[in-house]
């Protein structure tokens, strides 16, 4: 690191400073890559979509976790009142219609639990109703059932729980991870649009000091043209780069103003003043195991969950096309006890006993092919799964690899880059101080330099954003801090669900 640092003695500071200088005349704050990082993760617009998809996830797998968790419910009518005529048939045969005036009052509590393994449905139920019968004179009477037990067992049926069971759980953890993703992606996209400005105040203080040497340039250039040192033509080139300095100190601030307010809208910045970028200077060079890349993002991250539920879920469609359809049989049974009686006291003294028991069943017996090419139709998607996700699980592993390689390649790149800032810029100082002392009268060699201190210096911080870039990308794919060498997580509390 010391060696990195020493080939840029001016390089981290005039990036910072020389854009400082030119906006002194308006308020300014400087800003580092990981606060500007800090506050997209607390304000910007992906991080707050982030946690509601996130919230989003989690109450569906709080849902499903409560819809088998015991039920209890109350419900009744006060009143029901009825005013009809019905039809009675007399011993002799006769019929005739007679007026009915009623009014009943019920009342149910009712207890209810899913019993996931077998797909069943067991329940405990208690009632009372009350009648008035107001025909002829007030009747009142009382039908209590204190307690009634019944259980519903679906057989040879698909039964959901049993792959909602291992679904949903899936589904949840791969909402953390994606969360953890969607924050390592904030952090990339905020690395663009802080080296995005970082490049344009870097292209502004090149263009500022360009129009300074080209200006300096062009009035030496006009005293020695006025003693016959240079040529005509070497003059009103050196007039030309003056006039396309100004041009450029132009664009390069309109650049900065643009590239400014794309961070500040990323960022939510809602204030007028001005950012001075300060260049990340906290690297910490290290090499990465590529198969130890490979294995982590195979345990960790949301691909491979994706992977592992979209063979579930095929293997599910599959195993609900191969019972829904078929043989069915339902299995009710009730046992309860009910009394009726004019009081509600007398109701509950001595109540009977009462027992249900059904078998219901459906054969089909000519469906014309229908159940089976439902089954073959899940096979075949079945299989179009599995080719498709072990394609994408080679490309993933594959993309992480190289994804590595050029991470382990950044080191030597950024060393590569700083000594060519270093070079260029040695080269241009010595080609100008010839210049100026006229030992070299050729401005085309003072272009050249010129140009090749400008490209060094882009370069270097290039090759500084493909660092982070990568650092975060890297981080976002395998959901592992090779830094620190541990895994990436959050606190759910963070989120305010």
């Amino acid at each position: 690191m010391k060696a990195l640092f020493s080939l840029l003695p001016v390089s981290l500071l005039t990036a910072f400073l020389a854009f400082g200088k030119a906006s002194a005349q308006a308020p300014v704050h400087a800003l580092t890559l990981q606060e500007a990082i800090e506050i997209a993760k607390h304000q910007s617009a992906d991080a707050l979509n982030a946690k509601q998809l996130f919230r989003s996830s989690f109450w569906s797998y709080r849902t499903f976790r409560a819809t088998y968790l015991p039920g209890l419910s109350i419900d009744g009518t006060i009143p029901e009142i009825s005013n009809n005529y019905l039809k009675y048939t007399y011993p002799d045969g006769s019929v005739s219609y007679v007026r009915q005036q009623n009014t009943t009052y019920t009342a149910n509590a009712s207890l209810n639990q899913k019993i996931g393994f077998t797909g069943g449905n067991i329940y405990l139920k208690s009632s009372l109703q009350r009648l008035d019968n107001h025909t002829d004179s007030t009747v009142t009477s009382y039908l209590s059932t204190p307690i009634m037990i019944g259980y519903n067992q679906p057989l040879f049926q698909y039964n959901s729980y049993r792959w909602d069971k291992k679904l949903e759980p899936l589904k949840y953890d791969q909402a953390k991870k994606r969360y953890l993703e969607d924050i390592e992606q904030l952090s990339m996209t905020t690395t663009s649009y802080f080296f995005g400005l970082l490049q344009a105040q870097i292209d502004y203080k090149i263009a500022t000091t360009n129009l300074k040497n080209y200006d300096t340039l062009y009035h030496i250039a006009k005293g020695r043209y006025q003693l016959g040192k240079i040529a005509e033509n070497d003059l009103l080139q050196l007039e030309l780069n003056f006039l396309k300095a100004q041009a450029a100190v132009d664009n390069a601030n309109l650049a900065v103003d643009n590239a400014l307010f794309k961070i500040k809208s990323y960022l939510r910045i809602k204030d007028t003043t001005g950012m001075v970028l300060i260049p990340p200077a906290d690297i910490s060079f290290f090499k990465i195991d590529p198969l130890n890349a490979v294995h982590q993002a195979n345990m960790n991250t949301s691909t491979s969950l994706d992977f592992q539920r979209r063979l579930l879920e095929a293997a599910r469609d599959v195993n609900r096309a191969r019972m829904e359809g078929r043989f069915d049989a339902n299995l009710n049974a009730v046992f309860g006890l009910t009394q009726s009686a004019p009081n509600v006291q007398e109701a509950y003294v001595k109540p009977l006993d009462q027992q249900q028991v059904g078998l219901q069943f459906t054969v089909p017996i000519v469906d014309w092919g229908v159940a089976r090419g439902k089954i073959k139709m899940a096979q075949s998607q079945e299989e179009i799964v599995k080719n498709s996700v072990e394609q994408e699980l080679i490309d993933f592993q594959r993309n992480i690899y190289l994804k590595v390689i050029q991470f382990n390649m950044q080191e030597r790149q950024l060393m590569i880059a700083a000594k060519s800032d270093t070079v260029a810029s040695k080269s241009y100082d010595v080609t100008k101080g010839r210049y100026l002392i006229g030992k070299i009268n050729s401005i085309l060699d003072l272009n050249n330099a010129q140009i090749e201190t400008d490209n060094a210096q882009k370069n270097y911080y290039n090759a500084l954003q493909t660092y982070w870039q990568s650092f975060y990308e890297l981080r976002k794919l395998t959901l592992f801090d090779f830094r620190k060498n541990e895994l990436l997580q959050f606190n759910i509390k963070d989120i305010k669900l």
